[in-house]
């Protein structure tokens, strides 16, 4: 039994973890879920405000602190003052979760440059930036850190109508693996996870229930749910996978192994069209 004049030992400090684009989505899984985990959550949105108070409180609801803020990545470099405000107000960031983002479905003979510079800087200049101020953070604070890029199975394989969107996913995919070999000598991993068809807003599939939605192309026989994407952010976020960088995790049911499958057996052109 310690002597009663003995210094306590001062408690760890409660990691805290900023995730954009957690209004809805694979952003408000991941935000709930690093909420059970034990973090305190920095959670952005660009235009509702309510889904993102809406996971703060589901944040608060595991016990810990959510701060929320706004996050225009069309506003470069501006917007990514946020990540340094957000950084304040949990007094720390040891992980950064990149997963705002935006697409178009548009052929590429009709696309104009701003719909092209709008796609590239929310998708991959806006997390480069983003990443920096966390990083620079994390360093200072001499305890390492985890970066998590949400890219899409179209960081490896194309999209018809959708050039910038894969551009961007693929640029975020090689920026990781860079990232990963420049911030590994600091302690900091940097991984990306890419999720196929996920069942949220962004699909139209927010209230359907996943497990009864047939994808007869998808090996697993069906999309995806935000949690089980957070699922795997959580494991890359932790302390279990301190020995994992660099690597790009694919969230898809099997996906991406049906490229000749799907070659072979589409009975139309209709995949010609977005």
């Amino acid at each position: 039994m310690p002597h009663p004049d003995a210094a306590s030992p001062t408690p760890a400090p409660t990691p805290g973890a900023v995730v954009t684009g957690a209004d809805s989505g694979i952003g408000r899984a991941v935000a709930v879920r690093l909420a059970a985990d034990g973090m305190d959550i920095g959670i952005t949105w660009h235009t509702d405000e309510a889904g993102a108070r809406q996971t703060a409180e589901e944040v608060r609801a595991h016990g810990r602190r959510a701060h929320v803020a706004r996050l225009d990545l069309t506003d470069l470099p501006r917007a990514a003052d946020v990540i340094d405000r957000i950084a304040e107000d949990l007094g720390r960031i040891d992980v950064l979760v990149n997963n705002a983002g935006t697409g178009t479905a548009t052929p590429f003979l009709d696309l104009g440059l701003a719909t092209v510079r709008e796609v590239l800087d929310v998708d991959l200049v806006g997390p480069f930036l983003c990443s920096q101020r966390a990083a620079r953070r994390m360093i200072a604070q001499g305890e390492g850190g985890r970066i998590v890029n949400i890219t899409s199975v179209h960081e490896h394989q194309p999209r018809v109508g959708a050039a910038p969107y894969c551009a961007a996913k693929g640029g975020l995919g090689l920026l990781t693996q860079v990232m990963a070999l420049e911030l590994a000598e600091h302690g900091i991993t940097v991984n990306s996870v890419a999720p196929g068809e996920i069942g949220t807003p962004m699909t139209g599939q927010e209230d359907n229930d996943v497990r009864r939605t047939p994808r007869p192309g998808v090996p697993l026989g069906r999309p995806g749910d935000a949690r089980e994407v957070a699922a795997v952010v959580a494991f890359l976020a932790g302390r279990d996978s301190s020995y994992v960088t660099g690597a790009s995790w694919a969230v898809d049911g099997g996906m991406l192994r049906m490229g000749p499958m799907a070659g072979s057996h589409l009975e139309s052109d209709a995949w010609r069209r977005p």
